[in-house]
């Protein structure tokens, strides 16, 4: 057991690794100060990646199979996400999105940028703090306890899965039609299939360590990671309707579409969020 393992196995020592995992936020969120999208994308994915990696570092003597492939599923997801949006910048088709981008945060600066710098790591850590209350409870010899990884950790699964083949097979349709709404495969089944496999793998993730919430602090630091992520991508996928609405609201098929095809939640009648009040981002 190394000096850092030491320090962070004590029951009352979460707090280190939580200021630690702060830190790797900040760092691999950095990017927003250059340009402020980055704090919410490319920074989202390293940050999640990092977190996981240094956890695994810290805590690899009690990583077991379970707990490993829970800590891989967001690594994975962090870099795929940063990499798809990496490729994505360099594309053609997306430069006009970008500029409107950065024009709408423009006027962001200073101490503003900075809150929402805090804020963004915070929420990383709120949100990746289920793995940590999985591995120490691991470490306080509760690991035959654990028994939520088994549902969290597949549920992740098929989040990660459904996120990827929705933005590679987007990708692919605008490709061939540059000037239509993508509406096959998963986009048959919610409009924003890839914001769906978000909130899916985000829900695996709160339940991966429900096994191991041993106090309110915890619940709340959980629940309230995952709350913001599924209100921020509601808060997406108005923001993407809007932005169809303007591109396609004159096309009768679109608007078939649009009144056929749930927006988010599948099984749900919900085919808009114009009016949605309540939402993040």
């Amino acid at each position: 057991m190394n000096h850092l393992e030491t320090v962070l196995s004590a029951p009352h020592s979460l707090w280190p690794l939580f200021c630690i995992l702060f830190g790797v936020g900040l760092l691999c969120s950095a990017g927003g100060f250059y340009r402020i999208v980055y704090f919410i994308s490319i920074g989202y994915g390293f940050s999640i990646a990092g977190m996981a990696i240094t956890t695994a570092l810290a805590y690899h003597s009690s990583v077991d199979a379970l707990i490993g492939l829970q800590l891989a599923g967001l690594l994975f997801y962090g870099l795929r996400l940063a990499g798809y949006l990496l490729v994505r910048e360099r594309q053609p088709s997306y430069k006009k999105e970008l500029a409107d981008i950065e024009q709408r945060g423009a006027h962001i600066k200073g101490a503003v940028k900075f809150a929402i710098w805090m804020s963004v790591a915070l929420l990383y850590v709120l949100m990746f703090s289920p793995a940590v209350f999985n591995l120490a409870a691991r470490q306080q010899g509760q690991a035959l306890s654990l028994s939520s990884l088994w549902i969290g950790v597949p549920v992740m699964a098929l989040g990660l899965f459904l996120e990827s083949f929705a933005d590679h097979e987007k990708s692919r349709f605008k490709a061939s039609f540059p000037h239509r709404f993508c509406d096959v495969g998963s986009y048959r089944i919610v409009r924003c299939p890839n914001y769906l496999g978000e909130v899916i793998f985000w829900t695996g993730q709160l339940v991966a360590g429900i096994s191991a919430y041993g106090s309110w602090l915890a619940w709340a630091c959980a629940a309230s990671g995952y709350l913001c992520i599924v209100l921020i991508m509601m808060g997406s996928a108005k923001r993407l309707e809007q932005k169809q609405d303007e591109r396609y609201g004159s096309d009768p098929e679109y608007q078939s579409y649009t009144r056929r095809v749930p927006i988010l939640f599948p099984l749900l009648p919900i085919y808009s969020f114009k009016n949605l009040k309540v939402y993040l981002g």
